[in-house]
């Protein structure tokens, strides 16, 4: 433990071992800092995606949701500022052949072996590629470094489709891409990552009361899938910190062993965008008050969290481990929202060729709405551990006595508290412990 949370060698073992999280083309040697989300991975990131989208889009009436292609004309990245300043300054080590970005280093000699330096120069963090079949031909695009964009170009179009009117927000969940330099801590700075964003339209002058609402909204939401209070924190960004579009930014962050570091920031971009994206492409990104009989740009608030990162803090603060009987026990409590299994079915006896039909049944009458396993692949302490260690808030056990008596014993993954429920209930008690709304 450091700082009081797992290490993330504990972590990366564990996801490797349960098949959460894999190294992409591992069999070839890997790709530097690209993950592959195994079998458990993708539900806990397909929970997370859920919750979020549920808390923005089906909760509210005030909120539009899209999917905008990850390719995009080349001039949207010159309006938004990418292609001229999105760059780190870097400096190549002429002894050992490395590179540091310039904010990272503390001296003028390399931190690695001393070695001299080369003058700074700009690195773009955009992805390039081309679009077109003839290579000559082939017009320069690049691979998005953020969802936002996509969001802005097409604010004209969801104003008139869906009738909102400020204050309203559009939300977004999808793929970014950026040639990150500093990479590292596992799955936390990654070159391909998957992000949540909600960009909210509001009214000039309003907008500093919409930029507290989401500030503390965007908290408790966290809070609110079991995160520990003593694990979250906000933190203000100082003038220099800003971004060039952000009037004020405040990033939620999370407590891991490397220290706080930011898993969501909520940002005030002001009319920056429209009104860049406006200037270049010669259209009026206005919106129309019937009621004022006037034309304003609106101001933007915008939460934008990454999907990877949130689930790395929603395992890290998870993770437990406790001593049982002498034996060290190893489990992730996670939201039963969260959860990638909710339920495993388990037969006491598999060479008992009733109860295991009499599982297989009772698996089959719970799936559906929720994912459900069968497993009798080791001994039932063992079993039991295993599906502590994936997270999973109930096992469902099939003795001898079901075949009589018709019941299964429950097991609560926090508490290993035991409990005798009738077949015909099981789904109704299981269901009203997930609370899965």
């Amino acid at each position: 433990m450091k700082n009081g949370q797992v290490e993330l060698k504990d972590v990366v073992s564990l996801c490797k071992r349960r098949g959460f999280i894999f190294q992409d083309s591992e069999i070839y040697g890997g790709i530097g800092s690209v993950w592959d989300y195994g079998p458990l991975g993708v539900e806990l990131k397909i929970n997370v995606k859920k919750q979020w989208w549920k808390s923005m889009v089906y909760d509210r009436s005030d909120v539009e949701g899209l999917d905008a292609a990850i390719l995009m004309n080349p001039e949207t990245w010159k309006a938004s500022g990418h292609v001229g300043s999105f760059q780190d300054m870097l400096s190549d080590c002429m002894g050992c052949k490395k590179r540091f970005r310039i904010d990272h280093l503390k001296g003028k000699d390399c931190p690695e072996c001393g070695g001299s330096l080369t003058p700074p120069k700009g690195f773009n963090l955009m992805f390039k590629t081309r679009l077109g079949s003839v290579e000559d031909d082939a017009q320069e695009i690049y691979l998005r470094p953020e969802t936002a964009q996509g969001i802005f170009v097409n604010f004209e179009n969801i104003l008139n489709s869906s009738r909102q009117k400020p204050p309203f927000g559009v939300a977004q969940i999808g793929k970014s891409f950026r040639n990150e330099i500093t990479t590292g801590n596992f799955t936390f700075r990654s070159r391909e990552f998957e992000q949540m964003e909600l960009e909210f339209f509001v009214t000039p002058g309003e907008d500093e009361k919409w930029y507290d609402y989401w500030v503390s909204e965007r908290l408790n939401w966290y809070l609110s899938l079991g995160i520990r209070k003593e694990n979250l924190r906000i933190r203000e960004h100082a003038k220099e910190e800003l971004a060039h579009y952000a009037k004020k930014c405040h990033d939620i962050e999370f407590l891991f062993a490397m220290g706080w570091s930011e898993i969501e920031g909520i940002a005030n971009r002001t009319d920056y965008d429209l009104k860049k994206h406006a200037e270049l492409s010669g259209k009026s990104l206005q919106y129309f008050d019937s009621a004022s009989g006037e034309g304003y740009i609106p101001y933007v608030i915008e939460p934008s969290g990454g999907i990877d990162r949130a689930a790395l803090a929603f395992f890290v603060d998870a993770y437990r481990t406790e001593t049982v009987r002498d034996r060290k026990r190893t489990y992730l409590s996670f939201d039963n929202r969260l959860a990638p299994i909710k339920v495993a079915i388990l037969p006491l006896l598999r060479t008992n060729a009733e109860i295991v039909e009499k599982a297989l049944k009772v698996r089959d009458d719970l799936r559906g709405d929720y994912r459900v396993v069968y497993d009798d692949t080791a001994s039932i302490g063992r079993l039991y551990r295993r599906q502590d260690e994936i997270g999973t808030p109930y096992c469902v056990t099939v003795d001898v006595d079901s075949l009589s008596d018709g019941k299964v014993t429950v097991r609560d993954r926090d508490t290993m508290k035991q409990d005798r429920i009738d077949i015909a209930q099981l789904k109704t008690f299981i269901t009203e412990k997930l609370v899965l709304c």
